[in-house]
C-alpha cells in the first residue's frame, strides 16, 4: 500500500497549477497523490478545463472536487475574501475525505496552498502532518510573514502611505503602493485574513517553495535564520523549483504556432498578461500603438476590458472585439510583422520557441519562472496579486527585467515603443537576455539529480515514505 500525499490548493489558476506540477513529482517518486480542489463563486481562470484535462492526463492523480458550500455576504471587493471564507467553510468536507482516505491509504502528508491555513486545524485532527506549499517567490514569502509584525508596527492602511518604503527582511525597500490591492485597506476583509493567514502558516511542519536557491539567496538566507518571524519557530524551507509546466496539454497545435514558424530566431516579443490580466479601452489602444511605432515582430494575447457593472467584477470577460477595441486598420497595418490573439495563448509552448526573443509579462511568479526556464528577458508590467513585489524583486533584486513605466496609471504608447525597442534591439536588451541565459542554467542544475532541488525534494519524499 503506497503511502499518500493530500495537495489542497486555493481556486486560482496560478495557485492550482503549480501545485498539480508538485503532485507530478511526488507521483514520479513512488507517492500516491489526491488532490483535493473547490469550486469558486468567481471567475478564476479556465480552472475547470485545467482540472479536466489534467484528470484525463494524469489518470494516477486522484482528483477529489469538495462538495459545494454556501458563502456569507462579504462587502469586500476582493475575491481573496472570498476564498479565504469557501475554504474555511469547506473544512468539515475536507476532514470527511481525509477520514475517508486513510482507511485505504496512510497519508503522510496534507500539502496546503497558503489560503487554506484553517486546514491546520483539521490536519491535527486526523494526526497528519501539514505542510504549505507557496507557489510564488521566497521573496513574497518573507514579506507575507513579516505582514503580522509590520501590521502592529505600521498604523496607517498601505494605501494611505503612497510610495512609503516598507522594510522587510532580506528585501529591497518595498513601497506601500507596491502591496497586492488587497493589502492596501486596513479595515478590508482580505487584508485582515492575509494577517491572520499568514500568523498561522510557522505552525507548520514545513514550507515547500516553488524556487531554487541560486536565484533567491538573501531572501533564503532571512527566512531561514527567522528573521521575518522574530521569536517564532520558523519551518524548514525546502525549495523545489521551478516548477513550472512543460506543456499545456492540448492536442491540437495552435494557430499562433504556425505563424512563429514563419519568424526569425529571437525576433518576437510576446505579451501576455496571466489568466486574469486585464486592460481598459484606452490602454489597449496605447499598447497598439507603441508596439506599431516599435517595428518589432510581435505576439499579443488579447481579451476585452474589464467590465464597469459591480455585479460582472468576478465573471470572466467576453469574447474580444478586436475592431473595436483596437486601433482601426491596426491589425491589417502590422499584419506582416504581428499577430493578435484573442483571449488565449499556450504560453509555454510560445515562451520555448526559437522566434521568441522577449516577454511583455505580468510578474505572475509562473510565468516569471516559465520565462527563466527558456532564459528569455522579460518587461515586468504588473497588474494585481502579488506581482508589483514581484516586478520589485525582477528589475532591482534577480535583474532578469526591465520595468514597463506608468503601469500605475496608463502606460503610454511611447513608453511602450521605447521599451519593446530596447529589448529586442539595443546592447541593454542583450545583455539582459545572457542575464536570463544566466538563471536558465542555474534552474537546469537545481533540477538536475544532485542539484539543491533535486535534493531537497528527495528529502521530503524519503521522509514520507518512511514515515519519520
Amino acid at each position: 500500500m503506497k503511502p499518500s500525499v493530500v495537495l489542497y490548493p486555493s481556486p486560482g489558476m496560478g495557485h492550482l497549477v503549480s501545485m498539480v506540477e508538485l503532485g507530478k513529482l511526488f507521483l514520479s517518486h513512488g507517492l500516491a497523490v489526491a488532490i483535493v480542489t473547490v469550486d469558486p463563486p468567481y471567475n478564476t481562470g479556465a480552472t475547470a478545463a485545467f482540472i479536466a484535462r489534467s484528470s484525463t492526463a494524469l489518470p494516477a492523480i486522484s482528483f477529489h472536487r469538495l462538495p459545494r458550500v454556501s458563502l456569507p455576504h462579504n462587502p469586500s471587493p476582493h475575491f481573496e475574501a472570498h476564498a479565504f471564507d469557501l475554504l474555511s467553510l469547506s473544512n468539515p468536507h475536507l476532514l470527511s475525505f481525509l477520514q475517508t482516505l486513510s482507511l485505504s491509504s496512510p497519508i503522510r502528508a496534507l500539502v496546503l496552498d497558503f489560503f487554506c491555513t484553517e486546514a491546520l486545524d483539521v490536519a491535527a485532527a486526523v494526526g497528519v502532518p501539514a505542510y504549505f506549499f507557496f507557489s510564488t517567490s521566497a521573496s513574497n514569502l518573507t514579506a507575507f510573514l513579516h505582514l503580522p509584525i509590520l501590521h502592529h508596527k505600521v498604523t496607517q492602511s498601505f494605501k494611505d502611505l503612497g510610495h512609503t518604503p516598507l522594510d522587510f527582511p532580506g528585501l529591497p525597500p518595498i513601497p506601500a503602493s507596491g502591496m497586492p490591492l488587497p493589502m492596501l485597506d486596513r479595515d478590508d476583509d482580505a487584508y485582515k485574513g492575509f494577517v491572520y493567514h499568514f500568523d498561522r502558516v510557522p505552525r507548520a511542519a514545513g514550507i515547500i517553495e516553488n524556487s531554487f536557491e541560486w536565484l533567491e539567496p538573501r531572501a533564503l538566507s532571512a527566512l531561514r535564520s527567522g528573521l521575518c518571524v522574530p521569536g517564532r519557530r520558523m519551518p524548514p524551507i525546502h525549495c523545489v523549483g521551478p516548477l513550472t509546466r512543460m506543456d499545456e496539454g492540448t492536442k491540437e497545435r495552435h494557430p499562433c504556432m504556425a505563424w512563429l514558424d514563419a519568424q526569425p530566431k529571437a525576433s518576437v516579443v510576446f505579451l501576455c498578461f496571466g489568466s486574469l490580466g486585464l486592460f481598459s479601452a484606452e490602454q489597449l489602444t496605447e499598447i497598439a500603438e507603441g508596439l506599431e511605432r516599435s517595428e518589432q515582430r510581435f505576439l499579443w494575447v488579447v481579451r476585452s476590458p474589464p467590465s464597469p457593472e459591480p455585479e460582472k467584477h468576478f465573471a470572466a470577460p467576453p469574447e474580444p472585439d478586436l475592431d473595436v477595441l483596437l486601433p482601426k486598420g491596426f491589425v491589417e497595418r502590422t499584419k506582416e510583422r504581428g499577430l493578435v490573439v484573442k483571449k488565449w495563448a499556450p504560453q509555454v509552448e510560445v515562451l520555448a520557441h526559437e522566434a521568441v526573443g522577449g516577454f511583455v509579462t505580468h510578474c505572475g511568479w509562473n510565468s516569471v519562472l516559465e520565462s527563466v526556464r527558456v532564459g528569455l528577458p522579460m518587461i515586468a508590467w504588473p497588474l494585481y496579486a502579488e506581482q508589483r513585489m514581484n516586478k520589485v524583486s525582477l528589475v532591482e533584486e534577480l535583474r532578469l527585467a526591465v520595468e514597463m513605466r506608468g503601469y500605475d496609471a496608463v502606460v503610454t504608447a511611447g513608453e511602450v515603443e521605447e521599451k519593446v525597442r530596447w529589448l529586442m534591439a539595443s546592447d541593454g536588451g542583450k545583455e539582459l537576455r545572457e542575464k536570463t541565459l544566466a538563471a536558465k542554467k542555474a534552474a537546469q542544475a537545481a533540477l538536475a539529480e544532485g542539484g539543491s532541488s533535486h535534493q531537497a525534494l528527495m528529502e521530503l519524499v524519503n521522509k514520507w515514505k518512511t514515515g519519520d
